[in-house]
């Protein structure tokens, strides 16, 4: 087949870029023909709370890439569209996080359109944790350009129906593992590489930090009085996506700050799996949630995970299986974390895992890609 995916993808860093690269690495193995089109700009400096939005790793040599889209560039949308038509690929995969891209995807979509070409909506999040007025405006117009759509858990599916009122054929796939990151180092290399402790045990927090994925939470549980005796430390690996001050003073207040480990930047690619070959299990306390990536790669170290009963994270940490799903409280949080170290379930745990995470293979997500149109 011949397929383009339009969405994030080198220069830029982060989960999504990693996630259309992978895929597109996955069809290209499979034998397809795969270009990625990506932005010139992707968000104005005012909309984008970190550091950069860049990355600093080289580029992926066996992927064609393109930056073609201005995201607030009407003319580079119409432009990027015509030229999609001309090449008249089998798919256009549009790989859809949030409202602010809606328009461009769109109207992209639109000007690309041909008997032969289906348009596919790969949805991370249809509606995003901290929604704004945009959630109401813009999702329809997307929604409304697609042939159909790719949820990455049964949550998703159902916000894309809320838009959708001409039921165009759907299905879900879950986000497969994030694979790319290198293997398992021993634990007191990791320790070495982070200039940790190999006795320590290490609760791990991945990722940026936003209100949403409830850090704050996951501080007042680690302040439990039952985990202050296991001889256990937290790291905090991610940048902050907004003001720290709060959870800085949090960590005083709570009598914490020996405990806690904070590496608040952003972390390439290759010192990722130094944060998860040192940890014991990986805490994810959201408030919210669709999917995670951070499952993927807790998946791909086989590491047991946390996390809360929010969105489609209880469909892949199955409880009591491969970790623990929890309501949305300190309490039970710290309960989990407790029963982990004080009942040694690590062991247990990664053996399932090692089942559990073959149904996380990208081939499954290709394939479920092409069955939404089984008939082109």
């Amino acid at each position: 087949m011949k397929i383009i995916i339009v969405g994030t993808s080198f220069p830029f860093r982060g989960g999504l870029a990693a996630f259309n690269e992978r895929l597109a690495t996955e069809f290209v193995r499979q034998g397809n023909e795969v270009e990625i089109i990506t932005f010139t700009l992707q968000y104005p400096s005012f909309l984008f709370p970190g550091k950069t939005q860049y990355s600093s790793e080289a580029a992926p040599k066996h992927l064609q890439i393109s930056r073609k889209i201005s995201s607030v560039n009407p003319a580079s949308w119409i432009k990027t569209g015509k030229e999609i038509k001309r090449k008249s690929p089998d798919l256009v995969i549009f790989c859809y996080w949030m409202a602010f891209i809606a328009p461009c995807y769109g109207t992209i979509a639109r000007f690309a359109k041909n008997k032969k070409t289906k348009m596919v909506g790969l949805v991370h999040n249809m509606i995003p944790h901290e929604p704004t007025i945009l959630d109401k405006l813009f999702p329809r117009y997307f929604v409304n350009s697609m042939d159909g759509f790719i949820a990455m858990a049964e949550s998703v599916a159902n916000d894309i129906n809320h838009f959708d009122k001409n039921n165009k054929p759907k299905k879900v796939s879950p986000h497969p593992i994030y694979d790319h990151y290198g293997e398992l180092m021993t634990k007191p290399q990791a320790a070495v590489s982070l200039g940790m402790n190999e006795k320590d045990s290490y609760i791990l927090f991945f990722g940026f930090i936003r209100q949403y994925k409830g850090l704050d939470l996951l501080l007042q549980a680690f302040a439990d009085e039952r985990l202050k005796n296991l001889n256990i430390k937290l790291i905090v690996a991610g940048e902050f996506y907004e003001e720290p001050e709060s959870y800085l003073q949090q960590i005083i207040k709570l009598g914490i700050s020996d405990r806690v480990e904070l590496r608040t930047r952003f972390i390439p690619d290759k010192e990722v799996r130094n944060y998860f070959s040192l940890a014991d299990i990986v805490a994810q306390p959201y408030r919210t949630a669709t999917q995670s990536g951070v499952s993927q790669i807790a998946y791909h170290f086989e590491k047991p995970m946390l996390v809360t009963d929010v969105g489609g994270l209880a469909e892949i940490v199955p409880n009591g299986k491969v970790g623990y799903v929890v309501d949305v409280n300190p309490d039970k949080i710290a309960d989990a974390l407790v029963d982990f170290y004080a009942n040694q379930r690590s062991e247990e745990f990664i053996e399932n895992i090692k089942t559990e995470k073959q149904k996380y293979a990208w081939s499954k997500m290709t394939d479920t890609i092409r069955e939404l149109f089984p008939n082109n």
